[in-house]
This record gives C-alpha cells, structure tokens and sequence, in this order.
C-alpha cells in the first residue's frame, strides 16, 4: 500500500504510532518500525536532552527503519529546554518529527536544515493550514474522538477529514478513532494518506505499561471516556476513574471560576505512577473513544499486519463488490 506518507517518510506501510507521555518509548518506537509503521519516541518524556539523546540510541539500536520524535510545545510558564531537545534530535540523526501543541514555527527552520521532514499534529482546517503556510510537510489531523487533546471545536473525523483534503496540498493523516482496518480504508477514503493510532498501541504486547493500563483499555466502552479542562479552553478527553470523578466535580462546582490550581493534584506529574506503576486511580489520563473497539493485546507485527490487510480485504472485495 504505497500512499504520499509511505514515500514521505520511507515507511512500508501508511501508519504512525502517535507520539503518548510515558508509553511512546523506544521499546514501542522500534517495534512499530520495525513492522513497517512509523514507530514515535516522546520526546517531553524524556527528562532532559541528554535523556532523549539517550533515547533515540537506544531506539537505533533496536531497529534500522525509520522513527520519529514527537516534540508538544506547552503553553507553559517554565518551558523545557526544547533547543536542547531539537539538537538532541538533530544530532541523533532523527529524520521524521512529529510536533503537536503551540505553532513550531519557531523550530522549523532548525529541523529543515537538517533534512528533517515534520508533521504536525493539529485540531482544525485552519491550524492544518497554518502548519502548511510554515512549512510542515504533513499535518496529523486530529478529530474529536482522540484521547488526549481535541482542542475546543468538537469536530469529528467524519467532517474533518474529508474539509482537510478540500483545503489542504500537502498530505495528511488521520487521527483519532483510528482502530484497524475499517479505519484505515475510511481514512483513505476520506482523503488522508494513512492513519495515527494512539490509544491502540498502547495495548499491544511491546507497549511498556503496565499490564493494568492494558486491561483498563480492553474493558472500557465507548460511553467510559469524559472531557476534562474544558473550562479552561485546555480540553483533555481521558479515561473515566475516581481522579477524573473529583475533576469533574470541581469544574461543576467551581464554573468559569476554576483554576488549574484546583485540580493540581488530579493532573500534574501522576503519568508514571499511571503508566508504569498501575496505579490506575492517580491521576486523569489521555484514551480515546477508540478504547471501545480494541479488544486483544497483540504484538506491534501482528497489529500493523493485520490493519493492512483488513483495509485491503475492504477495498478489494466489499467495496469493489458495489461496483
């Protein structure tokens, strides 16, 4: 399956592991390349640039394909040192990165004279276009169904997709609710060149989270996920626990007068003792609307496999078969 996004970025196959706190590394990275996707350190996880240069070693040592980083630029007071991770990035001979949160534009001209082809992540027709005009090679487009952050105008997929590929000339992919094959032949049809997957990947045996987090995946239904942040404008879609119980009582009883102080507790720093420790009430985080059609743990191989083939098995025989 040869798409604009398989020559792009010299992959085998039109999906990219999107960029997660605490799951995106280089254990996932190197898996998904290696199976002919395009596997994505996260770059913030790192504590430091060092860390990250670190990181990416590993990650080439485990495979020989490519592999991206994702870089989020935060709306943050005390900002990480991003031009120690972008050199991190450079140095360690990265060729794809994945940017997400606040316009990179500051970051592209270093990431392009290094040859460095970036896609990046974004909520809305007009923030793909923007992305375009700086000079991103592909935009990740991202609907309302994703875990993580939707951004605030609540468009879906199924209307968001097909306005990127009216407007947009460089390519996309899509994100969010992306699951298996059905997903990949509907994003293509829709006029992305391939599909992000996030929350599906963390459920697969290479993902390095704990078992709890795996199963949490596996049991919840579309109607287990809630918005969080919203009055905030920092709107987060995250799996339903306790944690995210007390927010969301919070945000009621507080209203437009809520602070990110309030739900300190609830949402800064519980990502490792979430992903790595179990501890499954600790804290808000990130899962798509995608939990409800994902029901097995399979390897990376077998889950990119398995997409590619159910998407050919689409558009070969059903819909072929309409003609």
């Amino acid at each position: 399956m040869k798409t604009k996004i398989t020559e792009l970025f010299g992959i085998e196959h039109p999906i990219i592991q999107g960029g997660m706190h605490f799951v995106g590394f280089a254990e996932l990275a190197s898996a998904v390349s290696n199976a002919g996707g395009l596997g994505m350190i996260t770059g913030l996880t790192q504590r430091s640039p060092a860390d990250l240069a670190n990181e990416i070693a590993r990650c080439r040592d485990m495979t020989d394909k490519p592999f991206g980083v994702n870089l989020t630029f935060l709306p943050t007071v005390n900002a990480p040192d991003y031009p120690g991770y972008v050199k991190a990035i450079i140095e360690g001979g990265v060729k794809v990165v994945e940017t997400a949160g606040r316009n990179p534009v500051e970051v592209m001209p270093y990431l392009k004279d290094a040859g460095i082809k970036v896609i990046h992540k974004c909520t809305s027709v007009r923030h793909s276009l923007k992305a375009q005009a700086i000079g991103c090679d592909a935009v990740s487009v991202d609907g309302f169904e994703c875990g993580g952050h939707p951004g605030e105008d609540d468009i879906p997929n199924m209307i968001l997709l097909p306005r990127a590929a009216d407007e947009l000339e460089i390519p996309f992919v899509a994100s969010g609710g992306m699951a298996d094959g059905r997903s990949l032949a509907a994003a293509l049809a829709m006029g992305a060149e391939g599909i992000n997957m996030g929350t599906r990947f963390i459920a697969t045996k290479e993902a390095p989270v704990h078992e709890n987090v795996k199963q949490a995946i596996l049991r919840a239904t579309e109607l287990d996920t809630r918005l969080i942040m919203r009055p905030l404008r920092n709107t987060e879609r995250v799996l339903y626990n306790d944690a995210v119980g007390k927010i969301l009582e919070k945000e009621k009883e507080l209203g437009d007068k809520i602070q990110f102080s309030d739900i300190l507790e609830e949402v800064a720093g519980v990502y490792p003792r979430i992903m790595l420790e179990g501890e499954m009430d600790a804290g808000a985080w990130s899962c798509g609307l995608v939990a409800s059609l994902i029901h097995d743990i399979p390897t990376c191989e077998e889950l990119v496999h398995r997409t590619v083939k159910e998407a050919e098995d689409i558009i070969r025989q059903r819909l072929m078969g309409f003609l």
